[in-house]
């Protein structure tokens, strides 16, 4: 069992921990870090390092009303093409002091958070992921570097991580140190990919952690599959509070007669299945339908497929990819748009979406929406109540569904209005982060 934290006094803060900071794409976090403030949770920010460059812009208005400021941990470049002996050499001088410190705040905690790494390295290194296995020394480095840090935060109680992996394996060895719980949030590909937690790694992070939360009922059962015993906990995400503030604010929708104009919004990667969408258009267009399809998000590792694709049926004129839209512009996007299309399919290595925050938001607006009934999206979107469903990979079923409800727009202006009840009903934002901020008030307690 860690060591108990001594001295401290009832009601204290969280320290969220976190990969990188603030990240345009994960504004779904940096929402609820404003709501959990806003619920009255005093908050500290830790990360293992910056945004990266191609994920600071557009700059969301809600970090500026984020109040906690982010501490950055020590610099550790990534381990990839060298040795963890090279890597030591090159980062572990600029550790040590945190080290001396550390060791004579919480020297059992500190044998106990090595000797967790190690056998998790050990663990890895004998399983076929091997070259991640010295990523262990990495993070418990940081880990120290973190505990060393709230030596100047005593009255944090709890830690909190983002993704079930670094950032939470950084949080639990954290926890082995000083003796603070922890607990952290789950969302895809991070609890559904074993390379990313592997050789049981993950059960063993829900079994020491006070309480798991993930977003979706679908999550839930699966890491209550991993590990039994865990308390998880299902808290959807709920709209983000910058476009909670733009529905509150802007005009409602502006959809005309005309062309079907498809709207899907997504990092341009396989999950997103953007490619059957593409297909599905070049049916249409081949049936003599008008269409127009915008397909916004940042590139990934579907991007230079995609093109290929929209190049070889032609659709140059019709297809547009704006990049990553800010989220008054990507309101704009929803208000003229016939339908919203998320064709999401589930990977051979298990990754996968939760349920998308875009679709969440498309259907606040009161946009009919498309969509695949792959891992949470059930939960959110039932056809033909308040949108519809198609199989993942069938491009004539979603071909089909876009031309009905260009055909029928009774039926796309009903499931839109019915889209936009559900998540008014069952995705509001700030009482979904009361939730989350409920538990945390009791884990610090």
């Amino acid at each position: 069992m860690p060591e108990p934290r001594l001295g401290t006094a009832a009601g204290g803060s969280v320290a969220y921990i976190l990969k990188a900071y603030p990240r345009t794409s994960e504004l779904f976090i940096l929402s609820e870090i404003f709501r959990v403030e806003q619920a009255g949770v005093p908050l500290r920010l830790f990360a293992i390092k910056p945004a990266e460059a191609n994920d600071r812009e557009p700059r969301h208005p809600v970090v500026d009303r984020i109040t906690a400021r982010c501490e950055f941990l020590r610099r550790s470049d990534g381990l990839s093409g060298s040795s963890l002996l090279r890597w030591l050499v090159r980062r572990l001088p600029g550790f040590l002091p945190a080290i001396g410190r550390t060791l004579v705040r919480h020297p059992l905690g500190c044998v106990r958070a090595l000797a967790a790494a190690v056998a998790q390295s050990w663990r890895t290194r004998r399983s076929r992921w091997s070259g991640e296995a010295k990523a262990y020394g990495k993070e418990f480095l940081l880990a120290v570097d973190l505990a060393d840090r709230l030596r100047h935060a005593p009255e944090v109680r709890h830690l909190h991580a983002h993704y079930a992996h670094a950032a939470t394996t950084v949080a639990w060895l954290a926890s082995l140190i000083t003796g603070l719980p922890f607990s952290f949030t789950g969302h895809a590909r991070d609890i559904y990919c074993e390379s990313l937690n592997p050789a049981g790694l993950l059960p063993r992070k829900l079994r020491a952690a006070r309480f798991a939360v993930t977003c979706t009922e679908a999550n839930r059962r699966w890491l209550l599959r991993l590990a039994p015993q865990a308390q998880v906990h299902r808290i959807y995400h709920g709209v983000n509070a910058d476009f909670t503030s733009l529905l509150a604010t802007a005009a409602g929708r502006t959809a005309q007669p005309g062309p079907l104009r498809i709207l899907g919004v997504g990092r341009l990667v396989p999950k997103k299945g953007f490619d059957v969408l593409v297909e599905a258009v070049a049916v249409l267009v081949r049936r003599g339908v008008k269409v127009e399809l915008v397909l916004a998000g940042a590139d990934g590792a579907h991007a230079t497929e995609l093109r290929r694709r929209i190049a070889a049926h032609r659709l140059e004129a019709l297809v547009r990819l704006p990049g990553v839209l800010d989220q008054r512009c990507l309101y704009e996007e929803y208000r003229r748009s016939t339908v919203f299309c998320l064709p999401c399919r589930v990977l051979d290595d298990g990754d996968r979406d939760g349920i998308p925050n875009v679709l969440v938001e498309a259907m606040a607006a009161g946009l009919p929406v498309i969509a695949t009934p792959v891992s949470g999206i059930p939960e959110l979107v039932v056809h033909e109540e308040n949108g519809l469903l198609v199989p993942p990979d069938n491009v004539e079923a979603l071909a089909a569904a876009l031309l009905r409800l260009h055909r029928d727009p009774r039926l796309a202006e009903a499931l839109g209005q019915t889209g936009r009840l559900a998540v008014l009903e069952r995705f509001d934002g700030d009482r979904l982060a009361a939730t989350l901020a409920g538990l945390l008030t009791g884990a610090a307690a």
